[in-house]
Order: C-alpha cells, then sequence, then structure tokens
C-alpha cells in the first residue's frame, strides 16, 4: 500500500518530529508498503532514501520560527496528491493542512491525522500566540484559548477516519470533545543507537570539570521548549553549592537571547548536532537531562536520554511525566533546580538502570506496528535485530 505522509515543520535542523518521520518510514518499508514523505523545503526535490521516497515542494519560510517552511500552495499539494494516487494518507500538522482530509474523503482515501501537537498549549504559549496574529485574533474574536482549539479539533476530527495521539495527555483535548475516532500510539526510540555503553569518561571532560554535575537540554530553542528554565535551574544549583555546567543541545529563534541570559554561567552551546551517534554518546554521558517544555505531547529527546541510562526531569503540566514514568521527576512550576536535585539523590546504578528499563518499553517496532494498525494495514514488522 502507497502511505503518503504529509508533514509541516520538518527541516534539517529539526528534531523529534523529523526523527519520528524517519523511523515509521523506515518501519513501513520494512513492512512491505510504499511510503511517500511530502515535506516543504527551500526548492523543490524528489529522491529515494532510507525512509523510502522523500518529496519536497518548495515552501515559504515562516516569519519569527527560526527557519520553518509551511505548505501553503493547497491548489499546488492537492495537485501532488493525485499524482501520487495515495492508498492511504497520513497528516503531521493539524492545522494548516486540515483540509487535507477532506480531499481525502472526496478522493475515498482512508486517513489519519497524527497530533504531534498541543493546539491549547501553541495558542497560550507559542510563536503563533505570541505572535501579532495571535494577539489581533484574540482581541477581535474574543475567544477563550480553549474555545478556539476545541473549534480547531472538532473541525479536524471531522475530516480524518482516524485521529492518532501519541500519550493519553495529548489525547486529552480530544477525548473531552466525545470525539469517536481517536487512536492511541506511543512513539518509539532507537535502543541501539541510543544506549548506556556509550558513557564516554572522555566526553565528560569535554563537558564538565572534576567533580562537575553535566546537565544537558537537548530541544528546539524556542520558546514554548521553555529552555530558559534549563538555564535557570543550573543557576539555582550554582547557588546553592552544587558544581554543575549545562551543555544545550539544539538551535532556534531564542539562542542569542539565551546566550545572554547565560553568559556569566558554565553553559555550552553545542548548535544542532547532526551527528546521532555523539548526540547519544552525550546524553549517555551526562548525570541528568532536563526537558522543560511545558506543552510537549510525546518528547522524543527524553526518550533518547532515557535510552542512554540517563534520568530526565520534566515539566509537569506536559507530556512528559507519562513517558518517563518512574525514571525522572516532573517539576510543577519553574524550579528544576530542585528536581535535578532530587535525581541526583538517587544512587548512580539504579536510576541509570530504571532509565534505560522505561525506554525498553518504547521501541519503534512496535510504534510501527500501531501506527500501521491505524491505517487498518498489516501490522508485521521485522523486530529491532532482526533483517
Amino acid at each position: 500500500m502507497r502511505i503518503v505522509r504529509l508533514a509541516n515543520f520538518v527541516a534539517p535542523r529539526s528534531g523529534g518530529l523529523r526523527t519520528a518521520m524517519r523511523a515509521l518510514g523506515e518501519g513501513y518499508l520494512a513492512a512491505g508498503h510504499e511510503p511517500v514523505l511530502v515535506v516543504p523545503g527551500p526548492r523543490d526535490a524528489d529522491e529515494y532514501t532510507s525512509q523510502g521516497r522523500v518529496v519536497t515542494l518548495r515552501a515559504p519560510l515562516v516569519p519569527f520560527s527560526g527557519g520553518y517552511r509551511v505548505l501553503v500552495n493547497a491548489p499546488r499539494l492537492a495537485s501532488v496528491l493525485g499524482d501520487l494516487a495515495p492508498d492511504r494518507l497520513e497528516v503531521s500538522d493539524r492545522t494548516t493542512l486540515r483540509w487535507t482530509g477532506a480531499w481525502a474523503r472526496r478522493h475515498g482515501v482512508p486517513s489519519v491525522m497524527v497530533s504531534h501537537e498541543s493546539v491549547v498549549g501553541l495558542l497560550s504559549i507559542g510563536w503563533l500566540g505570541r505572535s501579532r496574529f495571535g494577539r489581533f485574533a484574540g482581541r477581535r474574536l474574543a475567544w477563550p484559548t480553549a474555545r478556539l482549539a476545541d473549534t480547531l479539533n472538532t473541525r479536524t476530527a471531522k475530516y480524518y477516519d482516524t485521529v492518532l495521539c501519541t500519550t493519553h495527555w495529548a489525547a486529552a483535548e480530544f477525548e473531552r470533545l466525545g470525539v469517536p475516532n481517536l487512536a492511541r500510539v506511543p512513539l518509539g526510540v532507537d535502543l541501539d543507537l541510543f544506549h548506556p555503553r556509550l558513557h564516554s569518561p572522555a566526553v565528560r571532560d569535554r563537558y564538565a570539570d572534576p567533580g562537575q554535575i553535566l546537565i544537558v537540554h537537548c530541544g528546539r530553542l524556542s520558546v514554548e521548549k521553555r529552555p530558559d528554565r534549563s538555564i535557570d535551574a543550573l543557576a539555582a544549583l550554582i547557588a546553592a553549592g552544587v558544581p554543575a555546567s549545562l551543555v544545550v543541545v539544539g538551535d532556534g529563534p531564542q539562542r542569542r537571547r539565551l546566550h545572554r541570559r547565560a553568559a556569566r554561567l558554565p553553559v555550552r552551546f553545542t548548535g544542532f548536532v547532526h551527528d546521532r551517534s555523539a548526540l547519544a554518546a552525550l546524553l549517555a554521558s551526562a548525570d541528568v537531562v532536563v526537558a522543560p517544555g511545558p506543552v510537549e505531547t510525546f518528547g522524543l529527546a527524553a526518550l533518547e536520554a532515557l535510552a542512554c541510562g540517563t534520568p530526565v526531569v520534566v515539566s509537569g503540566s506536559s507530556a512528559l511525566p507519562e513517558v518517563v514514568g518512574e525514571a525522572g521527576v516532573a517539576v510543577t512550576g519553574e524550579n528544576f533546580g530542585a528536581g535535578v536535585r532530587e535525581v541526583l539523590g538517587w544512587p548512580t546504578a539504579q536510576r541509570r538502570a530504571a532509565a534505560r528499563a522505561r525506554a525498553e518499553e518504547f521501541g519503534w517496532p512496535a510504534a510501527v506496528a500501531g501506527f500501521l494498525k491505524a491505517h487498518r494495514l498489516a501490522t508485521e514488522v521485522p523486530r529491532e535485530g532482526q533483517p
């Protein structure tokens, strides 16, 4: 079956969504299907990759987004969809691409919309909610954020055969509307690439002085991810007499502001790390990872840290407490420094074993099988390590 997948906000320096798209595509291909991914980019392209065919359509940059592009030319995308003739349609954008659900219904194509973000969260703290458009819309419409989100979510669920959420937290805003066509399938992690065996004293020495606690923040440097909380956590730890250093992995529109905030602190900014093995070694060598985003619907970077045997301190208002379970600490409010100190109070071997054990519940084969089941397709996927 040809599974055509549409995704906005996928860029060379994007993280979780790009990782998920690649892993799912590779899984669909391994299961004998024909995945085709359509994404925006600076120029048109059409290539065959490890995740199947990838079609890039020239699209404009989104202002103030730090490099994201969006497929806004609906007539052209509709033409491309007609040429691709999908047997299934999978859409990873519940706002700007919502119209594709109606297209699929008109053409008799079963469709799945994957909810990778919280509409309530993005409207309240994301770049859209803080933009001039967001403020104008809020004044003109005088709608509470929840009501606007409910309207968008109701219409989205109406257009697609299945709405797929990756956590109970993500599904909640649909469940309270009584949406009947919900499926819940967790994402996964590469348990071979991200592994505790990559723990390296040499990596630790590169980023932390002897006796220092090594903390890592891994994620896009944008307002909805709240990377400032990780820097504030480091400042609080140092003020409390805890020797620590912080490595900030990622890039985005907040980078300059964060550099200024961290000017007098032991913080290293690596930018986006393209080498996944190097990223895995850093995560495995850290003492703790901080994932402070308050509206994360899953949190792949946190799961990758767990797979490396490193516990995670997360925002209690997000889906991450559901993902990390007992292998991390959920913080209410802003005091992530206290969360780090709590994790450091656990015996090292115990916390590292608990982190890895939790991650082993989230392999990609199970995620791929779940997605294929949502598509009502064959779900036989090779287990990790099998050809």
